[in-house]
Formats: structure tokens, sequence, C-alpha cells
């Protein structure tokens, strides 16, 4: 029996219309008793976006019978007003300034599968949102000061960093952590609840340290079953197809996680230690993958690019799709959001992957001012990470090539030096990998131009 810390919450979800996601994760808080009391505000700048997720929220409520109360406006201030939690899940500029991020690198030769976390495409979504960032939280610090957040966009270790920068309490989720460690227990055929495991590092490269099946350290077999199974130049498996929704526990291998693994599997056999994102993305934060399209498809023979699959995607049929399995069957997915959220309702003790400031003591051998993916205890008193001490060295040092990129992408955002952010591109691994620094230049202002009318004043006046 547990103790309801907060009575009748105020759950506010700032992007509520956008791509796949937040209807899902709706569907997570509404799974828990605690919540359902709670007054969720859904809010977004369009409002032929956010209409149907609220409608299909009300149909869900009203389907359960709960007495949760659902609100809608494009008003972020009403929102944000006397907000307990508060749930970022927003791209500013959609897929129209997503297609910059992707086309313009690809015109100087890099190939960016998602360009979403470091990269060209990371440093550009970043900033366009920085605008975004510094309104919620003028607003937050004076309606919801004590309020938790939780960041769901892209780029999560910048944004998250930014947000915290910012004075907001912050705390930035994936699915990574969850999705890889139930894709190596299925490709080894343990049962996942019977798992253990010890996962750090930065966001879409942290480290599986430990993963262990009761006494047994399963490292060996991961190692013998991933290099047996994924070899460069390998071809491609019919695999099952991706639509971008990574919520769900994945049942099988696929075109983004478990069936191309060469790139991850290769990380691991340099370096000793599995990586918590997909081969997909991994390739792109290190400059050994795609230095070529030809030893691109050595690695990953199945191509997955999720700019083409959010302008294919089908917004409404997604709901409808979701509402109808939500109807049937209410269960949280893999996403930690909703259970941070009861944890500080109820005070049922929970434990996430969070991604949160190091302020030098989380990670000892990255920077102090890094943003860092460690495991968090979350209860009515909040979210609580835990210290780990030193990484691995060779581990640290990766994670520091991304780093890089993300600290002078935020100095960028905060201080308004353009000059940031074409150190942080030219300081991309796979940008040095491919483009002389005259070239990386020219691109990037080629991005800056494209992206004027979306980045912060202090960034617009000297581009």
């Amino acid at each position: 029996m547990t103790t309801t810390f907060v009575k009748n919450p105020k759950i506010t979800l700032i992007g509520a219309g956008g791509f796949v996601f937040p209807f899902r994760l709706i569907g997570d808080i509404l799974s828990f008793p605690a919540l359902r009391d709670s007054t969720l505000t859904l809010m977004d700048v369009n409002p032929d976006k956010l209409g149907p997720v609220a409608a299909a929220t009300r149909e869900l409520v009203a389907h359960h019978g709960f007495p949760t109360t659902v609100e809608e406006t494009t008003d972020r201030r009403a929102a944000l007003d006397g907000a307990d939690i508060v749930i970022i899940t927003f791209q500013v500029g959609g897929v129209e300034s997503y297609r910059h991020d992707v086309e313009i690198p690809r015109k100087y030769g890099i190939d960016q599968t998602v360009g979403d976390t470091v990269g060209p495409g990371g440093v550009f979504r970043f900033l366009r949102s920085v605008a975004s960032y510094d309104a919620i939280a003028a607003d937050a610090l004076e309606v919801c000061p004590d309020a938790t957040f939780i960041n769901y966009a892209n780029p999560m270790a910048m944004a998250t960093a930014y947000l915290n920068a910012k004075g907001l309490r912050t705390v930035g989720l994936c699915h990574s952590v969850q999705g890889t460690t139930r894709m190596l227990a299925r490709t080894l055929d343990v049962p996942y609840d019977e798992v253990t495991y010890r996962c750090a590092g930065i966001n879409h490269q942290a480290w599986i340290l430990e993963f262990m099946h009761g006494q047994e350290d399963l490292y060996p077999k991961v190692r013998e079953v991933m290099a047996a199974k994924h070899r460069r130049g390998q071809g491609a498996d019919d695999l099952a197809g991706d639509d971008g929704d990574h919520s769900g526990a994945a049942d099988a291998a696929s075109t983004y996680e478990g069936g191309n693994e060469q790139v991850r599997t290769s990380i691991m056999n340099a370096f000793g230690y599995f990586q918590t994102e997909s081969s997909h993305h991994a390739s792109e934060y290190l400059p050994y993958f795609r230095k070529t399209p030809e030893l691109a498809r050595e690695f990953i023979p199945e191509r997955w690019d999720y700019y083409e699959i959010c302008v294919a995607h089908d917004d409404q049929g997604d709901i409808d799709a979701q509402l109808e399995k939500l109807k049937a069957e209410l269960a949280p997915s893999v996403e930690y959001g909703a259970s941070i959220a009861n944890s500080i309702v109820s005070g049922t003790p929970s434990v996430v992957h969070g991604n949160v400031p190091n302020n030098g003591s989380l990670i000892t051998n990255l920077p102090a001012d890094s943003c860092v993916e460690v495991p968090c205890l979350v209860d009515a008193r909040g979210v609580q990470p835990t210290a780990i001490g030193d990484l691995p060295p060779q581990l640290a040092a990766l994670n520091r090539t991304n780093v890089n990129v993300q600290t002078l992408a935020v100095r960028a955002a905060l201080e308004g030096n353009v000059e940031n952010v074409h150190h942080a591109v030219a300081l991309d691994p796979l940008t040095a990998a491919l483009l002389t620094l005259e070239d990386a230049r020219s691109m990037t202002d080629e991005l800056l131009e494209a992206h004027r009318d979306r980045l912060p004043e202090r960034l617009q006046r000297e581009s």
C-alpha cells in the first residue's frame, strides 16, 4: 500500500500534437491508477495537430471511465501555470526544417540516417529549438517553479543540458537502454525479467557495463553470439520494417534494432562494451562507418532513414490504431516518463536511466558540464541520479568526442557566439572524417542561413 504525496496533479505535455509519441505517452500515464485523477493539459502551437490527440485522449478516458480532466490549449503559459510535471516532446520546425538538417549535409557528402543527436543535424535541431526553450523557461520560473520537467526532445543531451542551465529541474528520457537490453536478452534467449545490468554514459552512447543472468556474466555470450550473427559485409536478411515508434517492447529483429547490428558489434569488438543506440544511429556518431556509401552498406546493408519515415507518416492513422489498442488493453510501454510521474505522485519508488547534469560527480572521467545518462532512483522526492565513478577509459574517450559537440552547441545557445556553432559542427566525428575545415564552415553557413528565422536572435545577428 502506498501513500499519495501529490493530490490531483497537473501534468502538462508541451508538443502534444507531435509525431508518433505523445498519445502513446498519454496511454502510459493513464495506465497508472495514481495518475488517473490528474489534469492532463495538452499544449501545441498547431491546433490542427493538437485536436486529434486531445479528442483521442478524451475518448480513451471516457472508454475506461476515468475521472481524468483533459484540457487542450495553444497557450504555453496557461499550460504551464500550476503544473506539477511538464513533459516536452516537440520538434521546432517540423519536417520542413528537418529536411534542411539532412539535405544540406548530404550535399557535402555527410549522410545522416537520423541527424538528431550530434553532427550538423543534431546541432541545428537544437539551435532552432532554443527560442522555444527560452520562452518555456521564462514562463515556468514564474508559474510552476517547482515542477519536474521531463524532456523527450532530441538532441537529448543538448536540450536537457540547456533546460537545466536555464533553471528548470529537468531529466531527459530515451528508450535506448530499455530497447537494447531487451534486444540482447532476446538474442541470447534469456528471460528479460531475469536479467540485471549496469549502464552509463551519454544519451545514445551509453554503455552496458554489466549484463548478468543471476550470477552468470552474460558478456562472453553476447560477444560470441553477436560476432557470429553480425559480420561486416553480410547481406540483409528478411527483417521486420520500422515505423519510428520505439515505445513498445520489440519481439523480433527489425531494420532498426537487432537485425543489422554490424556497427555496434564492431564497436564492442574494438572497445569491449555494447552501446545503447541502434547501429544506424551509432554509425553517425563515430568516424569509422560512413566514410563512403560503399563502406556504409558494408556495415548497414538495409538502409533505415528517419527523415523518410517522418515524411511518409500518417498521423491520424497512427492515433486511431493506438487508440484501439489502448481501449483493449491499457498497459504502460517501455518508456520511463509515466513511471517517473507515478513515483513522484504516489511515492512508489522506481529506477530509470535518465539524462542529467554531470556536475563533475556522477561520471568522474567525463566533463563536469556534460549531460550524462545514469541510473536514477525516483520517488516522492523526485529524480535522484546515481554516482557511477569512472567509466572504462576508452569508453569515456569515445563519449568525449560527442560531448565536445554538445558542450559547444549549448555554449553557442547560452552566449550567442556563432563561432561556437562552427566549432561544434567541425568537431563532430563524422564531419571531421569527411570534410575539410573550409567545407565544414561552408556547410554550417548554409545551415545557419536555412534556419535563420528559427534561430534565437542572439545567433541571428551574427549569422
